[in-house]
């Protein structure tokens, strides 16, 4: 890809960003080209569908919770990574309003652009989950399915104004039910 093609997806992935996080995974293509100062055309060149758009943007968040995951496995107690893995999932989906719904969509269907990204990340969560349950400091009633609804509830939660102030409190109080220590 040419620089200045390159600088100018940057910029409209930035803006689309800024975009979701305002108004949700809803927003408007046409308001994201007006925003970026590009035409539809050129937003639909870079990205021809919505679900293009939003894998692009989303795809760098999944491979860093990912990746967190990883990190966490061998760098943490079983149950310390579950916990810290769980709070930055639910935090990062509560940064783009509507992502949860995209995401459970999308990991029941194949031929989403974000399928790969979301079972990838599921397996992440499931193998942190897999190791605190190993350990005897999880519950052996729930798997990665289970975590991957409980963060997607737990980000909805986050997406409605009168309870968004409980959130985080109420990760705390998810993450003692998983627990077992």
């Amino acid at each position: 890809m040419r620089a200045d093609a390159r600088k100018n997806r940057d910029h409209l992935l930035a803006v689309a960003g800024s975009a979701i996080t305002e108004q949700g995974v809803e927003v408007s293509l046409r308001d994201i080209a007006r925003r970026a100062d590009v035409g539809l055309a050129t937003l639909l060149r870079h990205f021809p569908t919505r679900e293009a758009l939003l894998d692009a943007l989303l795809r760098a968040s999944f491979e860093e919770l990912t990746a967190k995951a990883g990190e966490l496995e061998t760098a943490s107690s079983p149950e310390d990574a579950l916990v810290s893995w769980l709070r930055d999932c639910v935090a990062w989906t509560t940064e783009y309003r509507g992502v949860t719904e995209l995401m459970a969509a999308a990991i029941d269907d194949p031929e989403s652009a974000l399928h790969a990204a979301c079972v990838t990340l599921r397996a992440a969560g499931a193998r942190l989950l897999t190791r605190a349950q190993s350990a005897g400091q999880a519950r052996d009633d729930i798997d990665g399915a289970d975590l991957f609804a409980l963060i997607a509830a737990l980000a909805w939660l986050g997406d409605q104004p009168s309870l968004a102030p409980r959130a985080g409190h109420l990760v705390d109080v998810v993450a003692g039910a998983i627990l077992t220590t």
